[in-house]
């Protein structure tokens, strides 16, 4: 080994010993003819000094940022008054005898520093440079221990780790999939997995009864803050199972990785939410339960007013906010609401049992009695969105959480909750279809099976979400294991026999062999290990991320190829210039 010990291990129990240590220039500092160096590795920092009568302080002196060095010395106490209590090893210092440059440096184009931060392309461009920051590097620590606390949980539950496919069969799951040509099959395509979700599945009918593992998936969609490319998902599947048994294990699995990683404990159980309830107060599938400010469905009271607005929408619903507003900040929220896609919103400042407002003329007393009765309000502004039912909801659930922000109402904890019994199918009113909620191979609930075709808006599956502050953290159903019952589902959905077969048919035939009944789960990894820190971008987490267009800054990904290697897979690119 080139080091005896890193740059964050020494304290006073090391002082008298002589060390060699190898890392980086984080800063130089000449003090009166002796010269100070903050030497940087994995591990830590620790401060080496260079006396004037060393033979190597001139060679110490031409040192520069990011220098790559080997040093041995002899570790002395600091004297007093001269401790860096911020600095783990901050009451020592090694006093240097030997100096081996390993590797100059140019000067980096970005600061190694956690004070200082690049902008979001020159961090991504120079991602190695960004990754020595010590930030960084405990955010790749912390992944590295929460991947582990996973493995350790579910090996203890009997689960095998799997690999599965990444050059699959197309099959549609909801997003563009990122296509590979085949050389030795011109014109033919694999494509790399949005999730190992059928082949999961076929690892239960192969009796492998627990399946996990922490599998690469990616995905042709637009992104965001918390969507890449590729990401990874901690991806299970359980055998002879129902929905409370998967609900179990994914529950100790994320408690275990909380507390492994930032060592904060859930002794209590999760709290379970219906869809129907969760949309109906939140106005979401993915409420943030570390504040209230609950919405309440007036449609019937409204509907009584003489405001045209409440009167010919499908849904009324209000938002009452407890905290009284000036004009000005009502306009604002208003001017906001119509920015983030609503039509409008009326408001009504609560004075005792009175409203008072523009609208409150279109109110009948006994109309605004009902109101306050059934939003239980005493103070603050009550806010109305009327509009179609997912619009409304849409809209003050935005709402709810910007006041939630605006007004300081969210706690600094970690409040999870599982989401159960979704619909199983949702109108597609563009293409005049009804769409798999979630995907087309959830189980429907047992009383629903025997009238699928005839009522699917009322059908609901074994269908769970887990969801962590207003965030989904992961997805997962009761899978359907019968033939007959999965055809009829995808007929629902648009794939009649013929196109089933075509994109599904390897499936649909494992079926046949006395399929056991499944379900599973996949938690969204990086998601996961950003929210442990209160982070909602995943790219803080993730190595070498993409940047908004999907692109690679550093490598310069993706890239034309050759004409040559296109010739080889058959390929010609389209010159638009002729089109």
């Amino acid at each position: 080994m080139l080091r005896t010990k890193t740059c964050g291990e020494l304290s006073k129990e090391n002082v008298g010993q002589l060390a060699t240590l190898c890392g980086w220039v984080s800063s130089r500092r000449d003090h009166g003819g002796i010269i100070f160096i903050d030497l940087r590795d994995r591990y830590g920092m620790t401060q080496v000094v260079f006396n004037p009568d060393s033979k190597f302080f001139e060679e110490a002196n031409k040192l520069r940022r990011e220098d790559c060095i080997q040093v041995t010395g002899k570790i002395t106490a600091r004297k007093e008054g001269m401790l860096n209590k911020n600095m783990p090893t901050g009451e020592i210092e090694v006093v240097i005898s030997e100096l081996n440059i390993l590797n100059k440096s140019d000067v980096p184009p970005i600061e190694v520093d956690d004070r200082i931060v690049a902008n979001e392309e020159m961090r991504l461009k120079y991602r190695y440079l960004d990754l020595r920051r010590p930030i960084m590097q405990k955010r790749l620590e912390l992944r590295h221990t929460a991947a582990q606390a996973a493995r350790e949980y579910l090996n203890s539950k009997h689960f095998l780790e799997i690999e599965t496919p990444l050059l699959i069969k197309s099959t549609p799951e909801g997003a563009r999939d990122y296509v590979v040509p085949s050389r030795v099959n011109p014109g033919k395509f694999y494509a790399l997995p949005q999730s190992p979700q059928l082949y999961k599945q076929l690892l239960m009918v192969a009796n492998c009864d627990r399946y996990y593992q922490l599998a690469r998936c990616l995905r042709d969609e637009d992104l965001r803050a918390d969507r890449q490319p590729e990401f990874t998902q901690i991806d299970l599947e359980m055998s002879f199972v129902e929905q409370q048994d998967v609900l179990d294990v994914v529950e100790g699995m994320v408690k275990h990785i909380v507390e492994k990683s930032i060592g904060k404990k859930f002794p209590e159980r999760f709290r379970v939410m219906k869809y129907a309830d969760s949309m109906d107060k939140y106005g979401t599938d993915k409420p943030d339960l570390r504040f209230g400010l609950e919405l309440v469905d007036v449609t019937e009271i409204a509907k009584k007013s003489e405001f045209s607005v409440f009167k010919d929408s499908q849904m009324v619903k209000c938002l009452p906010c407890p905290k009284d507003m000036t004009r000005g900040e009502i306009d604002k929220l208003i001017d906001w609401v119509k920015e983030n896609g609503g039509k409008g919103l009326a408001w009504a400042r609560v004075k005792g049992n009175e409203l008072e407002s523009s609208i409150v003329k279109y109110l009948s007393t006994d109309v605004q009695k009902k109101l306050l009765e059934k939003t239980k309000s005493k103070e603050g502004i009550l806010f109305f969105v009327a509009d179609t039912k997912k619009n409304t909801n849409a809209v003050l659930s935005k709402l709810r959480n910007k006041l939630g922000e605006d007004l300081k109402l969210i706690k600094d904890t970690m409040e999870f909750v599982w989401i159960v019994d979704f619909t199983m199918f949702e109108w597609n009113e563009e293409e005049e279809k009804w769409d798999p909620a979630h995907h087309m191979f959830t189980m429907p609930k047992k009383e629903f099976i025997a009238t699928l075709e005839k009522e699917p808006e009322k059908v609901t599956a074994s269908l769970y979400d887990l969801v962590l502050n207003g965030t989904e953290l992961g997805s997962g159903s009761i899978r359907i294991h019968i033939p007959e019952l999965q055809e009829r589902v995808m007929d629902i959905v648009g794939f009649p026999k013929a196109a089933a077969e075509e994109r599904f048919g390897f499936l649909l035939e494992s079926f046949k062999y006395g399929a056991p009944p499944h379900g599973g789960f996949a938690v969204g990894f990086d998601r996961l290990c950003a929210l442990l820190q209160g982070i909602s971008d995943i790219r803080e987490f993730l190595a070498f991320p993409k940047n908004k267009n999907a692109e690679s800054p550093m490598d310069g990904s993706p890239s034309l190829l050759a004409e040559k290697d296109l010739s080889v897979l058959k390929l010609k690119l389209e010159n638009k210039k002729e089109k």
